[in-house]
């Protein structure tokens, strides 16, 4: 008997829960602040099935991910909607969101940025290399008082790698006036452990560099939460 009421009171609209219950409201009266990423998903999602509300739904999709927002943004949407209740447009609309969240963050480093030290280089970095399923290269152009002038996409790749061309990079250097460079990649492996080939393209972009009087302060690793610093092991 339980078990039956408890369906049926999941099976309930959001418009028939107690006030403090409903996501939209909750938010109107009590802030953005107290709402739970399930319950901000849930007014994504805008609706649940039969069996399930739009808060149990979103629930049901967070715990799939271990309650991580970042590895709910590297769900595609073919991911999301293998859950019951998630079609192309909710899916979209979480992704939407998530995507907008990363941008917003991304937005965050201006041109009063300064780096001098790895973990400003990962904080500027990261909104940019996290939760991507495929491998990108960038590079942080900095002035001669190492203030963020501008951050480029040079390349993107696949599962296990891409393409730096020094060309491409340099010549972002040169057309910005930067003096000083932090370069940067991810590894979706989540293996933060540079490979054979991070260290030699990393020691010829600094040898070629010196030709130009440009400063190559550090090669940035990023996997996951954490990240590896060339600068901070010695290898520039």
């Amino acid at each position: 008997m339980s078990t039956a009421k408890t369906k049926k009171q999941s099976s309930l609209s959001i418009k028939s829960w107690a006030e403090d219950d409903r996501p939209r409201e909750k938010m109107m009266s009590k802030g953005r602040v107290v709402m739970s990423d399930a319950e901000l998903i849930a007014i994504l999602i805008g609706s649940g099935t039969a069996e399930d509300s739009a808060v149990g739904l979103a629930k049901r999709i967070l715990g799939s991910v271990g309650n991580d927002l970042n590895k709910l943004g590297q769900m595609s949407f073919k991911d999301l909607m293998k859950f019951r209740g998630i079609g192309e447009a909710k899916a979209i609309s979480i992704a939407s969101a998530l995507e907008l969240g990363r941008r917003r963050n991304g937005a965050k480093p201006s041109k009063t940025s300064r780096i001098t030290s790895s973990s400003d280089a990962f904080d500027v970095l990261y909104p940019y290399l996290s939760d991507l399923d495929h491998e990108e290269f960038y590079v942080v152009l900095l002035n001669r008082a190492l203030r963020v002038v501008e951050v480029v996409r040079i390349s993107q790749g696949g599962i296990t790698g891409t393409i730096a061309d020094a060309r491409l990079i340099f010549k972002h250097c040169i057309d910005r006036l930067a003096s000083h460079v932090v370069l940067a990649h991810n590894h979706p492996s989540g293996n933060l452990k540079p490979s054979k080939a991070d260290i030699s393209l990393t020691k010829s972009l600094v040898e070629g560099s010196k030709l130009l009087e440009i400063k190559i302060i550090d090669h940035i690793v990023i996997a996951g939460k954490g990240y590896f610093s060339f600068a901070d092991e010695g290898l520039i």
